[in-house]
């Protein structure tokens, strides 16, 4: 009976495994979303004047949002 046991979760390993995967890559891709969001929130925030001292202009806020490039 064990043996029957080990043989079927051995099959379904990499199943479980796939699916392990897809759940960690949702949750890093929330995560992710979650510190752009942060990011957008703490530029618009910004005077236009503080803006210019990190090199950024008010329509370059999503861009430098998504990669992370926040200036100085």
């Amino acid at each position: 009976m064990s043996a029957l046991t080990l043989a079927t979760l051995s099959r379904e390993a990499p199943r479980l495994m796939a699916i392990g995967r897809f759940f960690a890559d949702v949750f890093a891709g929330i995560r992710e979303a979650r510190e752009i969001e942060q990011r957008y929130e703490m530029l618009s925030r910004l005077s236009d004047a503080a803006l210019a001292r990190r090199g950024l202009a008010r329509e370059d806020i999503p861009r430098a949002a998504v990669t992370g490039k926040i200036g100085n």
